[in-house]
């Protein structure tokens, strides 16, 4: 299962898309409500994280779009360093229990 990070801080986008893909997730990132809104349309990804610099009214209209096109869990987060932990303590769990069923 796939999985969207989007976040507005590119460095910052990077930084857990590096973390998930060393620990073995399939991921890719976005820092545009376009380039989101673009991968979404595929229905190829399964959960999408939203991090904290995504304003509200974004917020809103990219999960009501993930839910159209077959996002199963959608994650709300905001980094704190350091990332990696973060990441691993935050998300991971959330992405396996989506990956699992639940």
């Amino acid at each position: 299962m796939r999985t969207l990070v989007l976040g507005r801080t590119p460095a910052r986008v990077t930084s857990v898309l590096d973390t998930l893909r060393a620990d073995g997730f399939d991921v890719e990132g976005a820092s545009t409500d376009e380039e989101a809104l673009k991968l979404l349309e595929t229905e190829q990804f399964g959960v999408l994280i939203i991090g904290g610099g995504v304003g509200p009214g974004s917020r809103a209209s990219i999960k009501e779009f993930a839910a159209r096109h077959r996002v199963g869990r959608v994650i709300d987060g905001a980094l704190t360093a350091p990332f990696d932990a973060y990441v691993r303590r935050e998300f991971e769990p959330l992405i396996r229990e989506a990956i699992a069923g639940g």
